[in-house]
């Protein structure tokens, strides 16, 4: 594979991952802040605008942790962790329009608890294929625990 083959594929993670992300997005955009804004939330919770630049952030992680496994043996050799990572991707798709687009805060929180298990199996499937994607996958891992911490919270908080 030559150097425009390898831009070309990481392009490729980054437009779907990212494209992934909007179209989850637009159930957030089209529920309103004042549906969330009413909820009870712990103390601890983050301000509203942080959620953006840290999701930005993780999701060009995850598209670069994708890239690294499939330039390390292409789809098809890499076929069960890009498989892992589109189940976690569509989890984490299915997130906000459940959480935000329903309005089903348990519901939310028992896809977050999917998504959890998804992304250690790919974490621990990328470590195998390429140690740097799966390092790349930590940061991810450590916020899908926290944003389930907060779901969970605010589904006992609103229960």
């Amino acid at each position: 594979m030559g150097r425009v083959g390898t831009v070309l594929g990481l392009l490729a993670f980054v437009v779907t991952v990212l494209g992934v992300a909007s179209l989850s997005g637009l159930s957030v955009a089209r529920a309103g802040p004042d549906w969330y804004e009413a909820l009870s939330k712990p103390s601890w919770t983050p301000p509203a605008w942080l959620f953006g630049p840290v999701w930005t952030v993780l999701y060009l992680m995850m598209a670069a942790a994708a890239w690294l496994v499939w330039r390390r043996h292409g789809l098809v050799g890499a076929a069960v962790p890009l498989g892992l990572f589109a189940v976690q991707l569509a989890l984490n798709a299915a997130w906000s329009p459940v959480f935000f687009g329903l309005h089903e805060i348990g519901w939310g929180f028992a896809v977050i608890v999917g998504l959890w298990v998804a992304v250690l199996a790919t974490m621990l499937a990328f470590w195998r294929v390429a140690p740097a994607a799966g390092w790349l996958l930590v940061p991810y891992q450590l916020w899908i625990t926290f944003a389930g911490a907060l779901n969970l919270a605010i589904w006992r908080l609103n229960a």
